[in-house]
């Protein structure tokens, strides 16, 4: 493994430069404190992330629209990152299938160091430009797909290097950093810097840095999916009855999105296997599940285009 070729002098100095690694002496006697006030202290400090986010919506909103649009090509989207930020991307690719009922392989998270690295740290891995191009060329980057490259420094190697190699092979690129004038938003179609500030403890970008990265990862995944048609209104029509509770989940989206009885939704998932929005149009539509399937195939799957073909038909 190739590591960065900045020595420790060098990457003192770069730390000494982020905002989200600056001391803050005001905190210095924070162990002295009594535990309500450490609580108090950090909820504080947590409330300012969300103004934090609101000032790059432009920004956000830009990076979603241009991701939805090469998905609805068929392409991915694909996190990579190192440390914190790298189990972000991951959790927010892992939560996709189940709520979206996505392909397993459309949204993905890469951290370096691989699978491992989400439960035992491999934080030496971050170093590696190399490991990131071979990542993407492991799953086979194309032009379609999009990378977000995560890091809280905004210089991680890792996520720096996965941005670059992507941009020269055509995909779709957005750098989420939390500093200003960062490489890695430099190095991406769209650049996204949520100045979260210094952390509670020093250099703790698991804290505010890492509560903003979970946000507009979440605006990402969830946005995107809404402009695909995975969703109808504010319901989770795609998601993936795949245990009690989410089938149950599926029967009550069915009577909030119809408004029918009990008999009527268990009458309509059974024609339509459990799919949750194949069941929807057939209760609305009063079309039967085979055409159901076929009205949602030719609108790509967004079912207000479905209904209004199969009403207006």
């Amino acid at each position: 493994m190739t590591s960065s070729t900045s020595g420790p002098r060098d990457l003192r100095a770069q730390l000494e430069t982020l905002t989200t690694e600056a001391f803050r002496p005001e905190l210095a006697d924070i162990d002295r404190l009594p535990t309500i006030e450490v609580a108090r202290l950090m909820n504080a400090e947590d409330a300012t992330v969300p103004a934090a986010v609101a000032r790059r919506l432009p920004e956000i909103a830009a990076a979603i629209d241009a991701t939805a649009d090469r998905m609805s090509r068929g392409g991915r989207l694909i996190y990579a990152g190192a440390g914190t930020a790298g189990r972000l991307g991951v959790l927010d690719a892992s939560e996709c299938p189940p709520t979206f009922n996505t392909d397993p392989g459309q949204v993905l998270g890469l951290i370096a160091g691989g699978p491992s690295a989400m439960v035992t740290s491999s934080e030496g891995a971050e170093d590696s430009r190399e490991l990131a191009a071979a990542d993407l060329t492991a799953i086979a980057l194309t032009a379609d797909d999009t990378v977000v490259g995560v890091s809280a420094s905004g210089r991680t190697p890792y996520a720096v290097s996965a941005v670059e190699h992507a941009r020269t092979l055509g995909a779709l690129t957005i750098g989420l950093a939390c500093n200003e004038h960062s490489a890695l938003a430099a190095a991406a179609d769209h650049g996204i810097e949520i100045v979260t500030g210094p952390e509670l403890l020093t250099g703790s970008t698991r804290l505010k840095a890492g509560t903003a990265q979970k946000l507009v990862l979440n605006m990402i995944s969830t946005i995107t999916m809404i402009r695909l048609g995975k969703t109808y209104g504010n319901l989770m029509v795609d998601v993936r009855a795949s245990n009690a509770k989410l089938r149950a989940r599926s029967h009550r989206i069915v009577a909030l999105a119809t408004g029918a009885d009990d008999k009527a939704i268990e009458t309509a998932l059974t024609a339509t296997d459990g799919e949750t929005k194949n069941a929807i149009l057939v209760v609305l539509a009063g079309v039967d599940g085979e055409t159901a399937a076929r009205l949602l195939r030719d609108s790509g799957g967004r079912l207000r285009e479905a209904l209004a073909v199969a009403v207006g038909g």
